[in-house]
């Protein structure tokens, strides 16, 4: 089979691989597309340090099964499938507590981090475990399907985050997880959303899609305009949707006493927190790792067009134009919000 190989950092190239073979308890999928993720992008050039090559990337991904294991009871060939982007074990007492993203024994598709090697979706077939399957309705497209994942994503920040019916929210950063984050708390019903970025073009997908409005600025501007806008009380809740210690301080100085600060963005390692100020402020800092379990959710709502994906995604490429795709994503093309690549001929 094809594969879009990471063969060393900055360089990709399609190989030839071998087809996996399906365990008793798994799929044999083949892959009609994956998206390209922010994590891939800091993959390809090693400053994520997950994604050590060789490797075949690749998790936000959704095809049809053309294979099953002997021990698989609820899945048959032909179906439309997407799966979890977290491989977790089931067994330990964060499954058995339905925490899989927190999973002892978990391992992410498409990632090399040193603990584990696990291929992924940026291939022709892929081999996954039944229990992370969900299967897709028939009116669902395929890249459309690509996004359940990063969407996933966004219900579990808003899912932790402790958001009520009413609360004024920012959401700084306007890529494609804070879009979908801002989505996933209209559906949830709060009284207004925010949304921060640099960018006008982003800003703008961003009203489209539902924000109340939007704000440009840096450098404590957009705390400065959330205060403004709350009668210098601050937001209730703020989302980082970016994980810098610029966005992270800016998103602790908008929110109110007593607020709550969720962050989903980790491009950096390590920031540093004001902790005399959050903790005089009584302010709640929660992290959010992946998704648990929110994909029927997800899928209901893009479903449903409570969650609009397609205005996100910049292009269908096929699997040979990889390398192109992520060049460009890599120089942070403000215009490029999502590629999904398509393995599969579509004529197929």
């Amino acid at each position: 089979m094809k594969s879009l190989l990471l063969k060393e950092y900055g360089q990709f190239v399609i190989e030839e691989m071998p087809r996996p073979e399906p365990s008793q308890q798994e799929v044999l999928v083949r892959v009609e597309a994956c998206g390209i993720c922010g994590s891939d992008v800091h993959g390809y050039d090693g400053s994520s340090g997950r994604r050590i090559p060789p490797l075949v990337m690749g998790h936000e991904a959704a095809g049809i099964i053309v294979a099953v294991g002997a021990g698989v009871t609820s899945y048959k060939l032909g179906d439309r499938v997407t799966f979890d982007s977290t491989v977790y074990c089931g067994q330990c007492v964060y499954c058995r507590r339905g925490e899989v993203n927190l999973c002892d024994r978990r391992e992410v598709i498409g990632v090399s981090c040193g603990e584990y090697r696990r291929d992924g979706a940026f291939a022709e077939y892929i081999a996954v475990p039944e229990r992370i399957l969900y299967r897709l309705p028939s009116k669902m497209s395929f890249p459309e399907a690509a996004m359940l994942e990063a969407t996933s994503v966004a219900l579990h920040a808003v899912k932790v985050s402790g958001v009520k019916k009413g609360d004024t929210v920012l959401v700084v950063g306007a890529g494609m997880i804070g879009l979908l984050t801002m989505q996933a708390l209209r559906a949830t019903g709060v009284g207004r959303v925010l949304i921060a970025d640099i960018d006008e073009t982003r800003l703008t997908l961003g009203e489209l899609l539902g924000a109340d409005e939007a704000l440009r600025g840096t450098g404590g501007e957009i705390a400065e305009a959330i205060l403004q806008r709350t009668g210098g009380v601050g937001a209730d809740a703020v989302f980082d949707a970016v994980g810098r210690a610029k966005t992270v301080a800016e998103s602790i100085d908008s929110v109110r006493k007593g607020g709550t600060v969720t962050l989903i963005g980790n491009i950096e390692p390590e920031v540093m927190i004001p902790l005399q100020k959050v903790v005089s402020r009584q302010i709640r800092i929660q992290g959010t790792a992946a998704s648990a379990g929110e994909y029927p959710q997800a899928i209901e709502l893009i479903s449903t067009g409570r969650i609009h994906v397609r205005p996100m995604i910049t292009a269908v490429a096929a699997l040979e134009e990889g390398p192109q795709w992520f060049e460009r994503l890599h120089a942070q093309e403000p215009n490029l919000m999502k590629v999904v690549l398509t393995p599969i001929d579509e004529g197929r």
